[in-house]
C-alpha cells in the first residue's frame, strides 16, 4: 500500500506531467507521484508527496538533516546546496537544494533535488501537525528547465479542508 499523508491535501499535478498509479507508489514509499513525460537520457525527472507526524520539537532543518543522511546511504555523494528557512512559527518550512551523485538504473547520474518541508495542521483536527515533504528529482541538465512546473505545483498545495455538511 502507498504511503499515505499526515494531513489530507488538494493539489494540482504539473500539465502533461504523468500521475503514477497509487499502486506504483507502494514500494517508493511515497503518497503521490509524478514524472515528466520527457526523459533526460533515460531519467525521467519526478515529483514525489510523503510525509509522516515528527516527535514534538523536532524541526524542519533536523528533518532536512536525516533526509540528507538517508540520501547519502544509497547515492555516491550528496551536498547540500541551498537550504532556507521559510514560514513561520506556527508553521515552520525548509526548502533545500541537493546536488546528488548516483547510480540510477546501472547508469551514474548527477541529479539535484528540491524538496520542500512543510509543517501541516490538520484542519479537521488542529491540534495535530504532520510534516509533508514535497520533492523534485531531475538530472543537473533538465533540474532548471522543470522547476518552473515544481513551483507552479507547489502555489497548488494546501490541506484539503471538508465541506461544512
Amino acid at each position: 500500500m502507498p504511503a499515505t499523508l499526515p494531513v489530507p491535501l488538494e493539489f494540482r499535478p504539473p500539465e502533461d506531467w504523468l500521475v503514477a498509479p497509487a499502486e506504483e507508489n507502494e514500494g517508493l514509499g511515497v503518497a503521490f507521484a509524478a514524472v515528466h513525460p520527457r526523459p533526460d537520457e533515460g531519467f525521467a525527472a519526478n515529483i514525489t508527496i510523503d510525509g509522516g507526524f515528527p516527535l514534538d520539537g523536532v524541526t524542519p532543518a533536523q528533518l532536512a538533516d536525516a533526509s540528507v543522511e538517508q540520501l547519502r546511504e544509497g547515492a555516491g555523494s550528496v551536498e547540500v546546496v541551498d537550504r532556507r528557512e521559510v514560514g513561520s512559527g506556527d508553521a515552520p518550512a525548509l526548502t533545500q537544494r541537493l546536488a546528488v551523485s548516483a547510480v540510477v538504473d546501472g547508469t551514474l547520474r548527477d541529479l539535484v533535488q528540491s524538496q520542500v518541508y512543510l509543517f501541516v495542521v490538520d484542519e479537521r483536527d488542529p491540534h495535530r501537525r504532520g510534516l509533508v515533504r514535497i520533492a523534485l528529482t531531475a538530472t543537473a541538465a533538465q533540474h532548471d528547465a522543470v522547476l518552473g512546473d515544481f513551483q507552479e505545483f507547489l502555489r497548488t498545495v494546501r490541506p484539503d479542508v471538508p465541506e461544512e455538511a
